[in-house]
């Protein structure tokens, strides 16, 4: 979903005690959780034990040198692909080489300066961002072959199926009710959310037409734990229970494809909470507004005007309404953003908004 907060752990493995506490103290003050090793020994047990994010070592080191550590985690499943820079007054061309052609990702020579190696760390957590993108891209562009057999067996369901409208605000289930049916989707937009006892709403999704909703209570054989709402006028399809139950028993692909969309909702709605939780107000606006356009526009082509109400955007927020309107004349003075005469929002700089929720 959604970029979620992550406080990145970093292993420095250094037997001078100075270099390491200095080190140390940088790297915390620059937000990250820092972990230390005084030896190649003790660094290789505790990156195998934390499996940390990257590695900070020296070369020149008792009992387990720097290049014996490094060939020690590229030997091993757990930690061959966790980004290691080399720290280390070596500054021999060979000796360069030499790690480099051994795997390693950077090469710092002592002295250094803090934002030198600031800057390579950032570079390495950067690369592996789009390396990580690419990689859920290409995960996902196989995963749709696979299931490319399958994809037209839920819609089978609707066929024949009692269809209901929906006027905008009016609820299609509420939480804490027994389920009876699976909805989909036909026409409209719906919002999922969760009632805290101070009466605030916290927006958990939003569905447009093709989705399928309601299927989590009727896989857990549990009630309802959301509400679900018409953003504007909605048709659906009702699947009846015993429908969906028969199929599922009795189609094991169609079981593995609604667990793995089970699965896929609760992972993104965890990383939604700790956005919530973490992120600053500009973030979780700037992070909504682009995750609203990138659902519902259709035509890449052509402009996108954003039509839900501010309560609506401000609960899937996570934020009081004053406080996101607020932002949201921000942006505007910033030119991220126009608001048009019917209260509509139109994103008019995506991309330097969507860098705001990196």
């Amino acid at each position: 979903m959604l970029n979620s907060y992550y406080m990145k752990t970093i292993l420095i493995v250094e037997d001078d005690k100075f270099i390491r506490e200095d080190v140390e103290e940088m790297l915390t003050l620059a937000g990250y959780s820092v972990v230390i090793a005084q030896d190649g020994k003790e660094g290789i047990a505790k990156a195998k034990e934390l499996n940390p994010d990257l590695i900070i070592t020296d070369i020149a080191m008792p009992f387990v040198d720097g290049m014996g550590l490094l060939y020690m985690l590229r030997h091993d499943t757990k930690t061959e692909g966790t980004p290691v820079i080399f720290l280390t007054s070596k500054s021999e061309r060979n000796d360069i080489r030499n790690a480099m052609a051994s795997g390693a990702d950077d090469y710092i020579t002592k002295p250094f300066n803090n934002e030198e190696l600031l800057k390579a760390i950032e570079n390495r957590f950067s690369r592996l961002d789009i390396l990580k993108k690419k990689l859920a891209s290409e995960l996902q562009t196989t995963a749709g072959r696979i299931t490319s057999a399958d994809s037209g067996d839920l819609e089978k369901l609707i066929v024949d199926c009692e269809t209901h409208s929906y006027q905008k605000k009016q609820l299609i289930y509420k939480e804490g009710c027994n389920p009876h049916y699976l909805f989909y989707i036909l026409k409209g937009r719906v919002r999922t959310y969760k009632d805290h006892e101070d009466g605030k709403q916290l927006s958990t999704d939003i569905y447009s037409a093709g989705d399928f909703i309601g299927y989590n209570a009727l896989l857990e054989e549990s009630t309802y734990m959301e509400t679900a709402e018409a953003i504007d006028e909605v048709e659906l399809a009702l699947v009846p229970r015993k429908n969906f139950e028969n199929l599922v028993h009795g189609n094991l692909c169609i079981a593995n494809k609604l667990i793995r969309m089970l699965a896929k909702n609760i992972t993104e709605k965890e990383n939604y909470l700790i956005e919530i939780a973490y992120d600053t107000l500009r973030k979780k606006v700037a992070k909504t507004l682009v995750n609203v356009q990138k659902k519902f526009q259709s035509d890449k082509a052509k402009p996108f005007y954003n039509d839900i109400s501010r309560d609506d955007l401000a609960s899937m927020a996570g934020t009081a309404k004053e406080s996101f309107i607020r932002t949201l004349a921000e942006f505007k003075k910033e030119m991220l953003i126009d608001v048009q005469k019917d209260n509509k929002i139109e994103i008019i700089n995506f991309p330097k908004l969507e860098y705001l929720i990196r």
